[in-house]
């Protein structure tokens, strides 16, 4: 199950430069566990994993208001959200 509560497309925010040349930047909102805060990250602030299964995808990001590791699952809906969001994407093999 996806833990959309935790993340979120807040929509598209415009770069500098030329807007036919550089297509707009994703920003999420995600909450931290340990501090309780929901923050807007840029695309660049997240980390996704995807493993074999369920068990083993997972997106990842450090707080910025209490500097905690953040690692939460990612099923195939926040999977989509973060790689049409543009997220650096890493795959897990096993062996």
């Amino acid at each position: 199950m996806d833990d959309l509560d935790t993340l979120d497309t807040l929509g598209t925010v415009g770069r500098l430069g030329d807007p036919a040349a550089t297509p707009p930047e994703v920003i999420f909102r995600a909450s931290c566990p340990e501090c309780r805060t929901s923050s807007e990250l840029a695309a660049d602030a997240l980390r996704l994993a995807i493993g074999g299964s369920h068990r083993t995808t997972f997106y990842s990001f450090t707080c910025p208001d209490c500097g905690s590791s953040v690692r939460k699952p990612a099923g195939d809906r926040i999977v989509e959200l973060l790689t049409d969001g543009g997220v650096r994407t890493m795959r897990l093999h096993i062996g």
